[in-house]
């Protein structure tokens, strides 16, 4: 440790006498051919020449440098991604490039890793852009092993967050040296204090994560993802010249080791991204370990079982690909240390090797952490089921779940406690909620649970999972922070001012996951979108107890029609609505929140009396308030353990797991076994 410290401290200043923005080589870009550019199309035409290729057609391993970004949510990877694609020469469609699936950019977050290659000064660089959000951890996982390098995103305002500490942990076991880059230092808070102040605290996570000498001498840079610069030491605005990611991509160079790989064995590969095309059925992503692949090679997909490999298919490369830039292109054949796309293949998955026809050893799976929370997928039998889907029995769910698990890790599709249900493991409630928010958009109708938490047993004590929770709010409402997650059986670690703000507290806690569950809907609500919170997986630790009364009664509906605005009005005063006049009710539907702890039975479809009597004057005029729509994932966060969402392709609604009101109370009167 002592050593480190000393290196880390010649090499610190040192960089304050090297020049900031050292001349780049590639300042001129040289000419290319018409032709290169329609057959690359809108793929990265790099400002060097392409990469030279060795012998078999495939790269030189020594020219090949794959590399991870890896971040805390909204630390500016995918901004990142968007600059060091445009320094190379790649056409951006538009902001955040690498964000192709359409939920990503509606929500502005990443869901999926995703791998492209750009060329820098005669090599190929393999960038792997990775989610940020706890939730998607699963996908860090498995591409983490695919690279020897990993360039660490930390925002230089906030500093390291919770989900920093997870990708870091992930990056130290592969025994990568990651190289820090300092983001956002353009904001007028951040200053070289604020700078040397998280490098410090970063470096204390490195340490606490047990990273080897070696790892804890990591390069620091100072960048703008937004501008698109980077520099060596820090500065607020770089000259005109030096406004560009080349330092960045230079460091990536020097410090990244090129991939241990021989060209000359026979071919394997692991399997660690799969996606489905129309046309060419599974495509396969994944490292090349050894040896060199070209289409028309035949070759067999294997597997690790208890009892030994097993061979899953026998097969012939039909097409293989390499994403350039935004663009998917296609290639002749691919040598060891590369990442590559294949197809040809019908069986192989995720965690599964493929490999020459006479190889019959299978390359080490990838370990996951275990899931912490699951929820029953069942079939919609409300009265209203079967109006609005396409997709509607438990065969077509249990095949689509399926088909997600083999795409995903991270989730486990087990047989549910009922005939045509399915238990969907996973990592969180988001990521639930957007399998869910996907099956939704394609058609299915289906019922859902609410979240359960996944307990452990060792040694006869029960165990839960842990999170870390990082809050950042205004200092008015601390005291309700406080107080809310106190009642979830949260437990505050640290809290202190904000650098560089007036007013901003920041409280660190640790508290069970079921206490997490919908408590984001209201924490949102409460400080009307000013405050931040951030949560990743700690461990699993000894049960805290029941929770507190974190959630009011309900209102349940007793009749069958359309809501009236006449039987609304007189219900208003009991508590918050979640319906309209117009909207269709059926018995056991919650149609609001109660203002009291009890659940309350209501006629939401009551029609006013009609008599033989003319009153004088004009009826009264019906004035409601607005109604409570709720998106899917308040509906997740909201529903209590005898209450199933409705799920359809328009419409989201609560009900009763029993619908008819005598079976509730028989059953909240049952003894428990």
């Amino acid at each position: 440790m002592a050593a480190a410290l000393l290196l880390r401290g010649l090499r610190l200043a040192a960089s304050r006498t090297r020049p900031a923005f050292p001349a780049s080589a590639s300042s001129t870009t040289p000419y290319v051919s018409p032709l290169l550019r329609r057959l690359y199309s809108s793929a990265a035409v790099s400002a060097a020449a392409s990469p030279s290729l060795g012998p078999g057609g495939a790269l030189d391993p020594s020219r090949i440098r794959n590399v991870a970004v890896i971040a805390h949510v909204d630390h500016g990877k995918t901004t990142l991604m968007d600059r060091l694609l445009r320094q190379c020469g790649a056409d951006i469609p538009h902001e955040r490039a690498m964000d192709s699936i359409s939920l990503e950019r509606e929500r502005g977050i990443t869901i999926a890793s995703k791998v492209t290659s750009i060329t820098w000064k005669d090599n190929e660089l393999n960038m792997v852009d990775t989610p940020g959000h706890a939730d998607f951890g699963g996908e860090v996982e498995r591409v983490v092993g695919m690279v020897e390098g990993a360039v660490l995103v930390v925002d230089a305002g906030e500093g390291p967050l919770a989900q920093t500490k997870f990708v870091l942990s992930k990056a130290l076991k592969y025994g990568l040296r990651p190289i820090l880059l300092l983001n956002k230092v353009d904001r007028p808070s951040v200053s070289e204090e604020t700078c040397n102040e998280v490098e410090s605290l970063v470096f204390d996570l490195f340490a606490n994560l047990g990273a080897t000498e070696t790892q804890l001498d990591f390069p620091v840079l100072y960048a703008s993802a937004k501008e698109g610069w980077s520099s060596l030491t820090f500065t607020k605005s770089p000259p005109d010249n030096a406004k560009n990611m080349s330092t960045l991509l230079d460091s990536i160079l020097q410090h990244v080791p090129s991939p241990k790989a021989d060209i000359e064995a026979p071919f394997q590969m692991l399997v660690s991204m799969m996606e489905r095309d129309f046309y060419l059925g599974r495509i396969l992503t994944g490292r090349v370990r050894s040896g060199i692949i070209r289409v028309g090679d035949k070759v067999h997909g294997l597997r690790s079982t208890d009892d030994g490999v097993q061979k899953l298919e026998d097969g012939k490369i039909v097409k293989l690909m390499k994403k350039k830039g935004t663009s998917m292109v296609t290639v002749e054949a691919a040598g060891a240390g590369d990442i590559i796309s294949m197809a040809g293949l019908a069986t192989p998955a995720i965690g599964h090797t493929v490999a020459n026809s006479d190889i019959l050893t299978a390359l080490p799976t990838i370990e996951l952490d275990p899931p912490t929370i699951s929820m029953t997928f069942g079939v919609n039998d409300s009265p209203l089921a079967g109006r609005i889907g396409t997709h509607l029995t438990g065969a077509k769910i249990g095949n689509r779940l399926m088909a997600e698990a083999e795409t995903n890790l991270a989730i486990n599709v087990l047989p549910g406690p009922l005939s045509e249900s399915y238990e969907v493991q996973g990592r969180g409630e988001l990521q639930l909620g957007i399998l869910i928010e996907n099956m939704r958009r394609e058609g299915f109708e289906l019922s859902v649970s609410p979240p359960r938490v996944m307990y452990k047993t060792e040694r006869g004590e029960r165990l839960e999972p842990i999170e870390e929770v990082t809050v950042e709010v205004d200092e008015e409402h601390v005291g309700f922070v406080m107080e809310t997650l106190t009642h979830r059986k949260g437990e505050v670690m640290d809290m202190g001012p904000v650098p560089g703000t007036t007013g901003r507290t920041r409280i660190f806690l640790t508290c069970p996951s079921r206490g997490l569950v919908g408590f984001k809907g209201i924490f949102n609500s409460f400080t009307r979108g000013t405050g931040f919170m951030h949560r990743a997986f700690q461990s699993y630790a000894k049960y805290r107890g029941q929770l507190g009364n974190v959630r009011k009664g309900v209102l349940v509906s007793v009749g069958k029609g359309l809501i009236t605005s006449h039987a609304l009005m007189s219900l208003e005063a009991r508590g918050i609505l979640f319906v309209s006049p117009g909207m269709e009710a059926y018995e056991g539907m919650i149609v609001g929140e109660h203002s009291r702890d009890s659940d309350l039975d209501i006629n939401p479809v009551r029609t006013k009396e009609l008599t033989n009597i003319r009153a004088p004057g004009k009826d009264e005029n019906v004035r409601l308030s607005p109604p409570r729509l709720m998106s899917l994932e308040e509906a997740i966060g909201y529903v209590a353990a005898d209450e199933l969402i409705e799920v359809t392709p328009k419409v989201i609604r609560l009900r009763k797991k029993y619908l008819d009101a005598t079976k509730r109370k028989m059953m909240k009167n049952k003894p428990m076994v």
